[in-house]
């Protein structure tokens, strides 16, 4: 009997068929349907199909409004850390830290959630450390709201519906959302914390939302300096977005 090499892997299909779905996706030019998918992998659909929703659950592939799949926001969220716009991203994050002596944090979408990439640490004794890697909700966080506001209508409104059944709250968390897009900015005044303030504003690539910086701390040490902690975070942001024309 011939011996595995050392260090040989057996392949596992449900892996397999995971990345073979990544793969074909990633590289078709546009949005692939359910069958595309099934045939490229020539897996039984029942399979396929329970893979591909866990991927949209996890932020892994997205849907469109015709029910066709592209990649979704938590792929290119694994390569943050070596794109070349993530050394401006992170040289922001170091400039607002210096200004203000407060965490500075970049924050991904994943699936219905958020999740926190990068972060510059405040050297105050007293300080917010976010959990790298860590999933939290959309709503209320700021940068789940920089996120929510600026989504395609469809998946908000079925985000909302899910999220909150009730019309007057659905209501009143619609025009908070309104208000984010309007102003560019989102302000959590101890939403998710008691003690904890936190701006965030979105960076865009085009018209989608690539990440969000955020810039948190003890409410204490932000209420006087909001206006200077969401213009510059604003500003940031600014600097590091992508117009649609390029």
């Amino acid at each position: 009997m011939t011996e595995p090499l050392a260090g040989a892997s057996a392949e596992h299909r449900t892996v397999s068929r995971v990345a073979g779905i990544l793969e074909f996706v990633s590289r078709s030019d546009q949005s692939v349907r359910l069958t595309d998918i099934v045939a490229e992998l020539s897996a039984p659909r029942s399979s396929v199909h329970g893979l591909v929703h866990g991927l949209v659950s996890t932020g892994y592939l997205s849907t469109t409004d015709d029910g066709r799949y592209i990649v979704g926001p938590a792929l290119p969220a694994l390569l943050l850390p070596k794109t070349g716009i993530d050394h401006a991203i992170r040289a922001e994050m170091e400039g607002l830290s210096l200004e203000f002596d407060e965490t500075v944090t970049l924050v991904a979408l994943a699936g219905d959630s958020i999740v926190t990439t990068d972060a510059v640490e405040s050297a105050k004794e007293v300080r917010y450390s976010p959990a790298i890697g860590t999933r939290r909700p959309l709503y209320p966080t700021s940068a789940g709201r920089c996120f929510l506001a600026n989504a395609q209508p469809s998946y908000r409104d079925r985000f909302l519906e899910r999220a909150f059944p009730l019309p007057a709250e659905r209501d009143r968390v619609s025009c908070d959302l309104q208000r984010v897009r309007d102003e560019g900015l989102a302000v959590n005044r101890g939403d998710t914390l008691s003690d904890l303030h936190a701006v965030s504003a979105p960076i865009f690539d085009g018209r989608t939302v690539a990440g969000v910086l955020t810039i948190a701390g003890p409410s204490a040490r932000f209420v006087e300096r909001l206006d200077d902690l969401s213009a510059a975070v604003r500003e940031a942001t600014g600097r590091l977005s992508r117009s649609s024309s390029g």
